[in-house]
Order: C-alpha cells, then structure tokens, then sequence
C-alpha cells in the first residue's frame, strides 16, 4: 500500500558518542555513557531493532531491550547502566 510505514523503529545513525533512533514519535539520541551495550555491539546488531510493542524496543543481536518511556521521557528513568565489561 502506498505510504505506508515501513519500519516503526530505526536507527539512523551510529557514531562513537552514541546512536540516533527515529520512531514515529520522533528523533531520540542515546549516548554511549548510558547505553555501553550499543557501543560494544557490531553496526549490524545495533541497526537491527525491533519494536515489540508501544513501549517495547529490541536488539535480538544485542539482548538489549528498552522501555520507549525511558526515551520520552528520561527523567522518570534516573538509573544509568554501567559498563562491566573486562
């Protein structure tokens, strides 16, 4: 069908700070500091994302799941994970 979506959740670009995530929402940045998985990901497994749900983000190559919430609204989400990686 003409103008329909064909992906409701994408990343349009990775970079050493972080990656930019467009949803029909709107443009989200996500920085490396609070999201170390990405940053230890291939390009491949952080282009690959999946939106579950409403609110329900998924990198199948990564394991990495997130809370659509956090993005809109990440004053209600305080908790920064921590890389603890060797």
């Amino acid at each position: 069908m003409p103008g329909s979506a064909t992906s409701e959740a994408e990343v349009s670009q990775v970079g050493r700070h972080g990656l930019r995530l467009l949803l029909e929402e709107g443009e989200f940045f996500l920085p490396s500091e609070k999201f170390p998985w990405f940053a230890r990901g291939s390009v491949a497994g952080v282009l690959n994302v999946q939106r579950l749900s409403e609110d329900h983000l998924y990198w199948p190559d990564l394991d990495v799941d997130l809370s659509v919430a956090s993005e809109r609204e990440p004053d209600r989400f305080p908790l920064v994970a921590r890389d603890v990686s060797p």
